[in-house]
């Protein structure tokens, strides 16, 4: 039996309790294959390459084995996202001399398109002004929206994990979210 089969039962987050509990990186060998396909999937965006991005798919789980004992990951689906994106685009800064050059030349035109590299930063930077945004809801509003839009989690199964009521768990998310998009909208527009 594999170790993502063993331990199904478990969300990515007790998986990552338990391996900063007892250091074992069997949870990691049941976390971290989750990913496997949204990772191919950021990688294939970037480097439109499958050989490549199955070549970096493996690069990021060994980056993850040695970047998670050294401090704690509180949203592991957004880390792991950021680390596949920014190992991509050392790969892609570290290829720019050695592509050949039609290849160089059609990466080039699709990466630095000027509308398409706007989006790319307004949405890199959308994510970490969401993120600060995050860090500064009360605890329960915090910990409600991650386990609702972070990890897909219902209402009821926040309910459960937390002790909050499901009227409570409502409450918090919807605030939560006003909250964070007032503090979004601020950010944007700093001067209303």
């Amino acid at each position: 039996m594999m170790y993502q089969d063993r331990y199904a039962h478990l969300t990515d987050q007790e998986l990552l309790e338990n391996f900063y509990n007892d250091g074992n990186n069997q949870w990691l060998g049941a976390l971290l294959p989750r990913y496997t396909l949204l990772l191919l999937g950021v990688c294939m965006k970037y480097l439109k390459n499958e050989e490549e991005a199955k070549d970096c798919v493996q690069h990021i789980f060994l980056k993850a084995i040695t970047e998670l004992p050294k401090y704690r990951v509180e949203f592991f689906k957004a880390w792991i996202y950021m680390v596949a994106r920014n190992h991509c685009l050392m790969r892609l800064r570290g290829m720019q001399g050695k592509m050949p050059v039609e290849i160089k030349e059609q990466h080039l035109a699709e990466t630095y398109d000027e509308n398409n590299k706007q989006r790319h930063i307004d949405k890199d930077m959308l994510l970490q002004d969401m993120e600060q945004a995050l860090e500064q809801l009360n605890p329960e509003q915090k910990q409600c929206i991650t386990l609702f839009y972070l990890e897909k989690r219902s209402y009821q199964e926040i309910a459960e994990q937390t002790g909050f009521t499901l009227l409570q768990v409502k409450s918090y998310i919807q605030n939560g979210k006003r909250n964070l998009k007032l503090m979004l909208e601020k950010k944007k527009h700093p001067e209303k």
